[in-house]
């Protein structure tokens, strides 16, 4: 990975009242950015997702992919308080010369979109062609259209909401909860709570999941009561797997930081924030999507002046946006062919056939 770093050597104020002394953004450029500027593609990554959005969403991303580096300059920002590179929780705070850990200051969506708009700035990039990004990613999309509304072409949002729900943030506290309970989460080490994350990502598999996703992906398959059933040993996995590759510290800021999602703060509203947006937009919802329920979709469709709205009928629910890379390159393709022309493009129900065996 081609990981480029971004420095920012003046304070950062924060929404919530605090100041970062200096931010560095980690940051991956694939393609070049052609004479007149005019095809950036700018991917926001979602939740524990990183910079590397041709290893991520290597479906819609890579050499012969909708997006491709042949034809794009694809940005993609690994954001503040994550794991991998940008300014977070194990980075050194300058005014004290240890890592910040648990003296990280809270962070919200709209912090997020400010530091993008530095690095653009500093790229020399006036517009972007096309923003995308699904989940907090698409949060990060929506709320950056709002904010520069000049700056965004086209905007892609995808399994993503305005205002996360208070369902949306009783999963998160649950989570953090979970962190909370890690009798080594009040320790200053990078590894404080991390036994409390697997718990913490066990839960979540289930709202990214659903309950016909488990009844055929995790079947049981043995009546046997000394072996531990597949749901069982599935929720283990996902925990343990996230343990090798993040910590608890940047999961309890930036699960905060989605419940911070709210374009209509400050802005009279939701609705009259939404209006602002001048992008053309595609809006693409997951139909088995029990996190962001496809209503939230819906909302920000019929909101957004003149958007288009897309349903994907997928088992996957609201990981349906990582896997269906598919049906959402047959459904992007469309909406870019029609508002070429400055057509309204039909509405499709794109679906799957799934061929899962239930042996």
């Amino acid at each position: 990975m081609n990981t480029k770093i971004f420095k920012y050597n003046h304070p950062f104020p924060l929404e919530a009242g605090g100041v970062l002394p200096e931010i560095e953004l980690a940051y991956q450029a694939l393609g070049e950015l052609n004479e007149d500027k005019s095809n950036v593609v700018w991917i926001c990554h979602a939740f524990t997702g990183s910079h590397d959005v041709a290893d991520w969403w290597q479906g819609l991303v890579g050499h012969g992919k909708l997006f491709s580096p042949e034809k794009h300059f694809i940005i993609c920002v690994n954001v503040l308080g994550s794991h991998y590179g940008s300014t977070g929780p194990l980075s050194i705070n300058p005014t004290t010369g240890k890592p910040y850990y648990h003296s990280f200051p809270t962070i919200t969506m709209r912090d997020i979109v400010n530091s993008f708009d530095l690095l653009r700035e500093h790229l020399g990039i006036s517009c972007i062609k096309t923003c995308i990004g699904g989940s907090l990613g698409g949060q990060q999309a929506v709320e950056w259209a709002i904010s520069q509304p000049e700056v965004i072409e086209n905007l892609i949002l995808v399994a993503t909401n305005a205002q996360h729900s208070p369902w949306g943030i009783a999963f998160n506290e649950s989570q953090r909860m979970a962190i909370e309970l890690d009798p080594t989460w009040k320790e200053s080490h990078p590894q404080a709570g991390i036994e409390g994350m697997k718990a913490a990502r066990a839960t979540a598999l289930i709202s990214y999941r659903n309950y016909e996703t488990y009844g055929i992906t995790q079947a049981r398959q043995d009546e046997s009561l000394d072996k531990p059933y597949r749901a069982v040993t599935y929720q283990r996995y996902q925990g343990e797997k996230l343990a090798t590759r993040f910590n608890a510290y940047s999961y309890f800021v930036l699960s905060k930081v989605m419940d911070s999602q709210d374009v209509g703060r400050g802005r009279g509203g939701i609705i009259k924030a939404l209006s602002n947006i001048k992008a053309k937009t595609l809006v693409m919802g997951i139909k088995s999507d029990a996190l962001f329920p496809i209503t939230e979709q819906e909302f920000l469709a019929k909101h957004i002046p003149g958007a288009t709205f897309q349903a994907i009928d997928s088992l996957y629910g609201h990981d349906g946006f990582l896997i269906e890379s598919q049906l959402m390159t047959k459904a992007i393709k469309m909406w870019l062919k029609f508002i070429k022309f400055d057509v309204n493009p039909p509405i499709y129900d794109f679906i799957r056939s799934l061929e899962i065996s239930h042996n």
